[in-house]
């Protein structure tokens, strides 16, 4: 895995080009950066970003955004190794997080549809289910097994380069 450098002086445009993930781990720890009250401009530095919300340990910012990037690269699964655990049938459930009219549009035989009428439905299975979400590029499907390893889920995973690179590497 390559070693990703930041630092408080690059701009947020900087820092979420390295970090696609940045933001999600800036608002999910400090609440900053999902929703206009709490936002950034792509212009701000790292630095005047802790400034203006008053976080005053820096540093461990730098390190949240870093350690958070780490987790998220061992939480996707490459899309032949993906191939290969539903071919053997191991009991991996792949769920499609692309909206309905996206799906209808392109639809994946081998996934089944993310409820969003009853999501909660999924808190309900065992933490230990193995989960896969997809979507077209993989970073929707990020932020949803982020959201359910936040719920206690100890094996899901999002599928790296989503859909694309599935039907582009495992021919699907």
């Amino acid at each position: 895995m390559s070693t990703v450098q930041i630092d408080l002086d690059m701009t947020m445009a900087d820092v979420l080009e390295r970090v696609p993930s940045a933001q999600r781990a800036l608002f999910q720890r400090y609440h900053v950066g999902g929703c206009s009250a709490c936002g950034f401009q792509p212009t701000d530095t790292l630095r005047q970003v802790c400034k203006d919300h008053n976080i005053l340990d820096t540093k461990e910012v730098v390190q949240h955004i870093l350690r958070s990037h780490e987790l998220d690269q061992r939480m996707q699964i490459e899309p032949r190794d993906l191939a290969r655990r539903l071919a053997a049938r191991d009991g991996v459930r792949l769920v499609d997080v692309r909206l309905p009219a996206e799906r209808d549009a392109d639809p994946v035989a081998a996934a089944e549809p993310l409820d969003y009428d009853d999501s909660g439905k999924y808190m309900g299975l065992p933490k230990d289910t193995e989960l896969v979400f997809a979507c077209a590029t993989g970073e929707r499907a990020l932020d949803v097994a982020a959201y359910f390893a936040g719920h206690g889920f100890t094996r899901v995973y999002s599928l790296r380069g989503g859909l694309d690179a599935w039907r582009a590497e495992a021919g699907r």
